[in-house]
């Protein structure tokens, strides 16, 4: 029995309540500042390609402008005041996060006289923001972790203790400015935890160096920072009855339904599940060691009253998965898996890339040098790459508006 003549379309969107908490509006310009955790491009970049492909229609950007061994009081970019003038006030953002911690407290156990200088400091930073930017929505992130999991403390109670008291002075100085505060030391350290039980050698790559977390540890700070904005859970979901023929999405276009010996349908969802490495057996083990897909990365298919034991979903002819009856009745969570979608998104992130790092060249090799006899052909290079931004910017937005994709479910042979 086909029902293609009930080309009636059902969208059931993501809830007004759900988009209105996320923390970032339309229209916002976010700076990411901090020391060289913030300056690898990771964890900023995976939140710049979590609120691309969950909100397309958006027009949110992101300026990435950590630079390596920054303190409070400055570091290798310049001294603090230089640093924020330069590379946060200058792009006038609406929404500022600050990650600093992890070199000034020196990597020695805590002194009342090294932790004074970043309290200090820190709160120097925060009211020049507030001043210069009234309004301007900051995000006051916790050190993240030194790795005391993987690897033997080098001192009694480990520095990542000493990091977690600075953290609590970065949640109180929050509280006291109004602004949002994110731990992304909590969800890395617990998840390197349940990692090492299961395979030292790759809990060790959540973060090689015990500071600066690889790909793996970055995406689980990413997540940290995520909830803290409260990010919603669900990129899509259809509910599919195949007894009664109905179906429902939330977040989700269903049209050109029917049914038969398999199940088919056209979905077109409202965004794109996260672009993860699934071939990456380190973010694997992070995947499972945390709770990653259940919090940020929800696109769920759910098909009831089947009668087959096994079938097998196809999306626009690609084999996605066998899955049971049972499985389908419950929900099958399709983020984590290699998708048409997930293959669009992986594309958003190259461009997200490429243009983080032409930006990267612009801000740091070119903005403030000065090149005597060769300053014209500098500055010609400064333009073309601006260009180049914009263009990219351009691309990213394209690359991340869904598509209607064609699914079958059908009995395993």
């Amino acid at each position: 029995m086909k029902f293609t003549s009930r080309l009636f379309a059902l969208l059931l969107a993501a809830s007004p309540a759900m988009a209105a908490d996320f923390a970032l509006n339309d229209g916002d310009r976010v700076v990411f500042y901090g020391d060289s955790i913030t300056d690898q491009r990771l964890y900023t970049t995976f939140v710049e390609a979590y609120v691309t492909t969950r909100f397309p229609k958006k027009n949110v950007t992101f300026v990435h402008s950590g630079w390596g061994g920054d303190r409070v009081t400055g570091g290798g970019g310049g001294p603090v005041d230089k640093r924020l003038k330069r590379d946060v006030l200058a792009y006038k953002p609406t929404v500022i996060t600050i990650m600093l911690g992890m070199n000034d407290a020196s990597y020695q156990p805590f002194k009342t006289e090294i932790f004074d200088t970043y309290s200090k400091g820190y709160e120097h930073i925060v009211q020049t923001l507030k001043t210069e930017l009234p309004g301007t929505r900051l995000t006051l992130i916790q050190p993240s972790p030194f790795d005391d999991v993987t690897r033997a403390p080098n001192f009694e109670g480990g520095y990542n203790q000493v990091l977690l008291k600075y953290g609590d002075y970065v949640k109180e100085l929050a509280s006291k400015n109004g602004a949002l505060v994110a731990d992304l030391n909590t969800t890395l350290t617990e998840a390197t935890k349940k990692a090492e039980k299961v395979n030292h050698d790759q809990a060790v790559q959540f973060n090689p160096d015990r500071v600066h977390p690889a790909p793996a540890g970055q995406l689980l700070m990413a997540e940290g920072l995520l909830k803290a904005w409260n990010a919603p859970d669900v990129v899509s979901q259809v509910e599919i009855d195949a007894k009664a023929g109905t179906f429902a999405g939330t977040n989700a276009v269903v049209k050109e339904f029917a049914t038969g010996n398999s199940i088919a349908w056209t979905q077109q969802d409202e965004a794109l599940p996260f672009p993860l490495d699934l071939d990456d057996k380190v973010t694997g083990l992070a995947l499972a060691s945390s709770d990653f897909l259940d919090a940020l990365d929800r696109q769920i298919v759910k098909v009831s009253n089947l009668t087959a034991a096994e079938y097998t979903l196809k999306i626009d002819g690609q084999d996605v998965g066998t899955f049971t009856k049972e499985q389908l009745a419950a929900g099958v969570n399709l983020g984590g898996m290699k998708t048409p979608m997930w293959q669009q998104a992986r594309q958003v992130l190259d461009h997200i890339r490429t243009h983080n790092d032409a930006h990267n060249v612009r801000w740091r090799v070119l903005s403030e040098a000065t090149y005597g006899e060769y300053e014209a052909a500098y500055q010609e290079a400064h333009q073309a790459i601006g260009r180049l931004e914009a263009e990219v910017v351009k691309k990213i937005h394209a690359t991340a508006q869904p598509k209607p994709h064609r699914f079958e479910l059908s009995p395993k042979a």
